[in-house]
């Protein structure tokens, strides 16, 4: 066992070639476990000195070890780094106020890499995370567009008097999205993110078509399914993708950018309706805008670069790189080429099936993915979403298509904020806020339909506690259970496990479509409303026993630290 520790202090950098040789010296001085102290152009003091009598230095501008390495020291440094065998990289832990480093190692100095040193990316990672997005705003608009359109259309389709073909127009896309999601896992991993994504194109563009062409229940039942299944891979596949190529120091923000646009998409919907009081034919023009986003979707996933996390399971080490490149910049190259030989993606392990999801090892963490989207749909978010229309107007509000567009509005306003706290405030803290927010806005709406106190206000609370619902979810319940499983899920696992826990938000979702309005009748709104409420507070106590907080860490720490071996 060698052990040694490096202290870094300020200075200018005085010549190229006297910043190598210093790293090289400290590497060596604290893997032989002495104390080394550099200056870069300053002196050093021998690694003989006391360890007990060190002077700890805060890390500036100066130019120190800590920021010097991301510098101009970094460039050459790596490079003469990544010739040598082995490496510390991912063994050193700087501390956030003082230029210190500590290097612990148990193998061979010589077979310890040198060559993992963090340096700022240049790459460009935001226009193909906007691609991806168009997915997710696809998602949310085929979920949204039937709310205002679907008395509109039965009327059209010669079914307004039946509740229960109105009720599988509603659900058809959902049963379509439970198998999509299923599908894109393995889609996912045979050919690789981006191709997906454009063979997901196909059954979104054409269920959109069929949708705004139906002359009959039959088709547009039809249409919906194809949609459906297109959302389905979308939902599995856009999280996914993002997680695989976002930075770690801002894959919370970009993670939740996902949400973000199946906002978008929603509140899109609702206001694509807006028209349809002047004009009841408009919602055949409704269905047909999904068409143009699942064009461009394909068109831009054929530009967008693959995962390199996926080439490099698949062995395509060369492609990787170039991914990685377009991605973060060739600085970051070796840094991220590390991360992926250490996480073990290098292994001979075969590809986890699907019955490896329920092993002793992967179980635990899959059945975390599975519950928080059972909670998140059986806290009542989509029955909502889908009938907020209803539920306003039962309530007595005018304009009920322009208060379920404030929902939609909500909704958008609530994950802005979420996307600015996911890599500061954490993914587990959000989660418990969140689903708390729900619970007392479906206690309170509740209320507002029980006591008759409050019956003179009973519309206008259902607005307020439908829009504080729909805020508080957006600031965690929304967002982080799809940006949280890619994150806890190994890298053998991940696609087939987030398309099992997907597959879980699909199913309790297509019974919620389908039931509500069943249950409402049967059961009461505020006997209903206090069901969510209860959810919500089962799901406080879960998240707090069973949810692991993932920020700032990356995907290969994550997948280390959770794994359990058989």
């Amino acid at each position: 066992m060698y052990r040694g520790v490096i202290f870094c202090g300020g200075g200018g950098v005085r010549s190229q070639e006297q910043s190598v040789t210093s790293v090289k010296r400290m590497m060596r001085c604290a893997l032989k476990g002495g104390v080394c102290v550099a200056s870069w152009g300053g002196d050093r003091r021998s690694p003989a000195v006391n360890p007990s009598s060190s002077v700890r230095m805060p890390t500036g501008n100066g130019g120190g070890c800590c920021s010097g390495l991301r510098s101009r020291a970094a460039d050459l440094a790596g490079l003469e780094m990544a010739s040598l065998r082995g490496g510390v990289g991912g063994l050193f832990r700087s501390s956030p106020r003082y230029g210190r480093l500590q290097a612990t190692a148990s193998v061979d100095p010589e077979d310890v890499p040198l060559e993992k040193v963090q340096v700022k990316s240049s790459g460009h990672v935001l226009p193909y995370v906007g691609v991806a997005c168009l997915g997710a705003i696809l998602f949310g608009y085929h979920l949204g567009v039937v709310n205002g359109a679907l008395e509109y259309l039965a009327k059209d389709l010669g079914i307004a008097e039946n509740a229960v073909l109105q009720g599988w127009v509603v659900s058809t896309s959902l049963a379509g999205a439970t198998v999509g999601s299923f599908t894109g896992g393995s889609l996912a991993d045979k050919f690789g993110r981006t191709r997906t994504f454009i063979l997901d194109a196909a059954p979104l563009a054409l269920g959109a078509f069929l949708s705004a062409t139906a002359q009959d229940v039959r088709t547009m039942i039809i249409g919906r399914l194809l949609a459906g299944i297109g959302i389905g891979i979308s939902s599995a596949l856009v999280p996914l993708y993002i997680s695989e190529i976002s930075p770690t120091e801002i894959r919370g923000t970009l993670g939740s950018v996902n949400q973000l646009f199946i906002c978008i998409g929603i509140l899109a919907a609702l206001l694509a309706g807006l028209p349809l009081a002047a004009n009841p034919a408009w919602w055949r023009t409704m269905f047909g805008i999904a068409v143009v986003p699942s064009i461009l979707l394909a068109v831009g996933m054929a530009f967008s670069p693959e995962s390199p996390r996926w080439l490099f399971q698949q062995g395509k080490v060369t492609q990787a790189e170039s991914a990685v490149k377009r991605l973060y910049g060739k600085e970051k190259v070796t840094e991220v080429m590390y991360d992926l030989r250490a996480s073990g993606q290098s292994s001979s392990e075969p590809e986890a099936g699907w019955f490896d999801l329920f092993s002793n090892r992967y179980w635990k963490v899959v059945s975390v993915g599975a519950a928080l989207f059972l909670f998140q749909q059986l806290a009542g978010i989509n029955a909502v979403v889908y009938y907020s229309t209803s539920v306003f107007r039962s309530a007595g509000i005018a304009s009920d298509v322009a208060a379920s567009a404030l929902v939609g509005a909500a909704n958008v306003f609530g994950t802005i904020i979420a996307s600015s706290l996911m890599d500061k405030q954490g993914r587990k803290s959000l989660l418990i806020t969140s689903f708390s927010g729900m619970g007392a806005s479906m206690l309170l709406l509740a209320l507002s339909f029980t006591w008759k106190v409050l019956a003179p206000y009973s519309g206008t609370l259902a607005v307020i506690g439908t829009v504080l619902y729909v805020l508080s979810f957006a600031l965690g319940a929304g967002p982080v259970p799809a940006l949280l499983l890619p994150e806890i899920f190994a890298s053998r696992i991940r696609a087939k496990a987030v398309a099992l826990s997907l597959g879980m938000h699909w199913v309790s979702n297509f019974f919620i479509g389908l039931y509500f309005l069943s249950v409402v009748h049967k059961f009461g709104i505020s006997t209903v409303y206090l069901g969510f409420a209860s959810v919500c507070a089962l799901a406080v106590l879960y998240i707090a026993g069973n949810v692991v907080e993932t920020k700032g860490r990356s995907l290969e720490e994550i997948e280390r630290d959770l794994s359990v071996v058989d």
